[in-house]
């Protein structure tokens, strides 16, 4: 338990917890569909937004350097099905995004719960990535990320 937060963090080696949920076509997408292979699961707080925006354009534009290396990519927000497919269409983007309205899998990956904004503590989305192995385990469980700059720094810690 981080005292910051009050919210559980995943370390490397613990197991992903594991999720089924709709991706913007209302299609399910598991954890379980990327066994054997490593994915990169991001979670953000809210599609057409500035820092949303250029984060999801920026593994967009990543992906295929990502996938080359191995890494399936995954964006997980509140958002319903509707919205995320939306900002699929107007920003071009290819990576998965993922629809959790009830914030469960957002919780389990302690990526919702209190953070600072602007000097104020507000509950909300944490802007998280994780990086899971083949095996379904965290390998990397990184909190708190910036929007810009983020998937490059990821790219160059990954060796991509």
């Amino acid at each position: 338990m981080s005292e910051t937060t009050g919210n559980v963090r995943l370390q490397p080696g613990d197991p992903a917890p594991p999720f089924t949920l709709p991706d913007a076509d209302g299609t399910p997408v598991s954890l379980a569909d990327f066994q054997g292979r490593k994915v990169i699961v991001y979670f953000y707080p809210a599609a057409m937004t500035p820092g949303c925006t250029k984060q999801a354009c920026d593994f967009s534009e990543n992906l295929a350097d990502l996938a080359d290396a191995g890494y399936a990519v995954v964006g997980i927000s509140p958002d319903k099905p509707e919205k995320l497919a939306k900002f699929r269409e107007a920003e071009n983007l290819s990576v998965t995004l993922l629809s959790d309205p009830d914030k469960q899998v957002l919780q389990a990956y302690g990526a919702y719960g209190e953070k600072r904004l602007y000097g104020k503590t507000t509950v909300g989305v944490i802007r998280s990535t994780f990086v899971i192995d083949e095996n379904g385990r965290i390998e990397r469980a990184l909190y708190n990320v910036k929007a810009t700059g983020h998937v490059a720094k990821l790219r160059k810690d990954l060796g991509i």
